[in-house]
């Protein structure tokens, strides 16, 4: 056996294990990251639940935030005024005083809570048919709603959707000359709550029982005349849904004499 080739080969090893190791060692002195001597000791301080009640990603991120100024010392609530007061000396600073925040449960439940957090009238009912999320009240009488669809759209391709979502035979419109995202919604008549879609902010307004001087006038509104029944009918499976609930007992069924007494007279191919 030829011991010069393995003296010669552990001799290479060791010697590009130094090389090697060197460069590790001047690049972790070049690229080292300073740490606050300060952050683990904070982090030391908190309650090491990593709950996320603080709002960050963990105590380790707490500590980063409030070492940073950018969450306050008492950021921490299970840690509790003391580990407030402990965090307080450690920057330097003055511990915050204020009293204990304690959640409360205001609800006494029954029929308040489906009252006020779960009922859907008519426009609640249009604006979920029509795609619209985050809705608000169109007004301070809480009538009609405001809400946005998904992504901009063309109105040619809103005016389909509103056509199949109401099961629509026809309706009116003028174009406004925007695309469609942000839509107000009164179902039946609310041609008078325009100036109130304008001044939201909407590109949009879906109503019915529209006069033709409410058309001459958009300033620059997409309006849309879908009709008295279509806009209002959308309410019908909710309520139906909730006698259900209510009368198990009962057999709930919409009457087949319910439908539009518009009817519409129209011509195949002109």
């Amino acid at each position: 056996m030829d011991f010069t080739t393995v003296i010669w080969a552990v001799v290479v090893l060791g010697a590009l294990a130094i090389v090697f190791g060197l460069i590790l060692a001047v690049a972790a002195k070049v690229f080292e990251v300073e740490v606050d001597p300060r952050l683990p000791e904070i982090q030391a301080c908190l309650a090491g639940a990593n709950c996320g009640g603080c709002g960050y990603p963990g105590c380790g991120g707490c500590a980063e935030a409030i070492l940073a100024g950018k969450a306050p010392m008492n950021a921490c609530a299970p840690a509790g005024a003391e580990g407030a007061a402990k965090i307080a000396a450690i920057m330097g600073m003055e511990a915050p005083t204020g009293e204990k925040m304690v959640a409360h449960v205001l609800c006494n439940g029954g029929t308040n809570a489906v009252k006020n957090f779960e009922y859907r009238g008519v426009n609640d009912c249009l604006a979920q048919k029509l795609g619209l999320s985050g809705t608000i009240p169109l007004n301070e009488q809480k009538i009609g709603r405001i809400g946005t669809l998904s992504c901009e759209i063309p109105l040619e391709q809103f005016l389909h959707d509103v056509v199949k979502s109401l099961s629509c035979r026809g309706l009116r419109y003028r174009d406004g000359g925007r695309p469609v995202h942000r839509v107000a919604v009164g179902g039946g008549a609310c041609g008078e709550y325009i100036p109130q879609a304008l001044a939201q902010g909407c590109d949009t307004f879906v109503t019915s029982d529209l006069r033709y001087n409410d058309f001459l006038d958009t300033r620059g509104l997409n309006l849309i005349d879908a009709g008295h029944f279509p806009t209002e009918d959308v309410v019908c499976p909710e309520v139906m849904h909730r006698l259900q609930k209510a009368f198990p007992a009962i057999c709930v069924s919409k009457s087949a004499v319910h439908r539009d007494a518009v009817q519409y007279y129209m011509i195949e191919g002109e």
